[in-house]
């Protein structure tokens, strides 16, 4: 074979290889996104599974992990307002802001921009439904504490599913109108008893669960398991026309944890948060075309994992090394970079270290959703 065949039959096999290459990125594009935001949690949270879970976090499912700093726009500590719009809209702006940039104009937010392509959507909190977080993936306010206004939101929002706590933000309002019946007439099917099971809801155009006055009760209070099973009813329902889907769920309550510097509160939701990790990866390896992203907006209450204080029979305090106990530094939030965990077709995308907005940028690339 002369150098003009060799170069030929090199440049036949580099097209055919790229060829292919592209072929299979094409493939492994995703069809649905499940982000989990486990509010307020830092490593050091997410350590505390692998401590205190009686089973095997379902952390320890991921092997593409990456690491994103926090900071908003206008403070290098951010609040979960800011966190959530970096999330759910892909800007830095202002603490505060729900769905809005620096100078408060309107942007759009992922739900908005995937209902273009007929995908389904679901949004899930512990907290009240327009909270920060949530609020920022459907919402558009100046400030967070404009729960009313949020609540309104709901009205011209493009969310198939919700459920979480809220419930007096749609009926008992200073203007005196009934959301749910408003919600009602946009085809929503809403319960403010509990979860229903997923043949009742099935035929429903939308659906919507207001299961608490604000936010909802704490895991040591007996709420059970609503994240877990509230995540698995909205993939249930939102998968049910193999169309495609995006959903939000998020623990809030381990913020509030930390800001109370309470360890056990911590850890219970932490923990509750981790079962709802568990059924979205569950569906993603039985599904194949899902790719699943766990992180939050910042850590809380600067937790530590420490020694376990003990004291002798003297008095005097000593660590027992044999034993794990916690610690906090502040009841405010703190600047530590917060990890990424993702799962599924795409994932290999949130390795690395990079700003919050930008893990909006990269699911709109592996979905090709933009």
């Amino acid at each position: 074979m002369n150098f003009k065949n060799v170069g030929i039959t090199f440049i036949a096999l580099v097209l055919f290889s790229c060829s292919n290459s592209k072929k299979i990125e094409q493939e492994i594009k995703p069809k649905n996104v499940i982000l989990l935001i486990s509010d307020g949690t830092g490593l050091s949270q997410i350590s505390s599974a692998f401590y205190f879970k009686e089973s095997t976090p379902n952390y320890a499912r991921f092997e593409n992990i990456g690491l994103i700093n926090t900071s908003s726009s206008s403070h290098d500590i951010t609040d979960s307002a800011a966190g959530g719009t970096a999330f759910g809209c892909g800007v830095k702006t202002y603490n505060g802001a729900i769905g809005v940039a620096d100078d408060s104009t309107t942007v759009q937010n992922i739900l908005e921009l995937v209902s273009l392509k007929d995908i389904s959507t679901g949004i899930i909190a512990t907290s009240s439904i327009t909270h920060a977080t949530p609020a920022s993936f459907y919402a558009h306010q100046i400030s967070r504490t404009m729960n009313e206004e949020i609540a309104l939101d709901f009205l011209t929002s493009e969310v198939d599913f919700f459920a979480g706590g809220g419930l007096k933000f749609f009926k008992n309002r200073k203007d005196k109108r009934n959301l749910l019946a408003a919600l009602a007439n946009k085809e929503f099917r809403i319960d403010t008893t509990a979860l229903l099971d997923f043949p009742e809801i099935k035929t429903s155009e939308k659906v919507g669960f207001l299961l608490g006055e604000d936010g909802m009760s704490k895991m040591l209070e007996g709420r059970g398991d609503f994240l877990p099973n509230a995540t698995e009813l909205a993939i249930q329902y939102l998968s049910k026309d193999n169309a495609g889907f995006f959903i939000m769920a998020e623990g809030s309550q381990i913020d509030w944890g930390g800001h109370q510097n309470d360890s056990s509160y911590l850890i219970t939701e932490l923990i509750d948060f981790d079962n709802a990790v568990g059924k979205a990866l569950d569906f993603a390896v039985k599904d194949g075309n899902t790719l699943v992203i766990v992180t939050s907006d910042h850590e809380t209450g600067g937790f530590t994992l420490s020694a376990k204080k003990k004291k002798r029979e003297d008095g005097s305090e000593y660590s027992d090394y044999r034993e794990v106990g916690s610690s906090f530094s502040t009841g405010g939030h703190s600047a530590t970079l917060i990890p990424v965990f993702a799962f599924g077709p795409g994932s290999e995308e949130f390795r690395g270290v990079y700003e919050n907005n930008e893990v909006f940028e990269k699911i709109l690339k592996v979905t090709n959703w933009n």
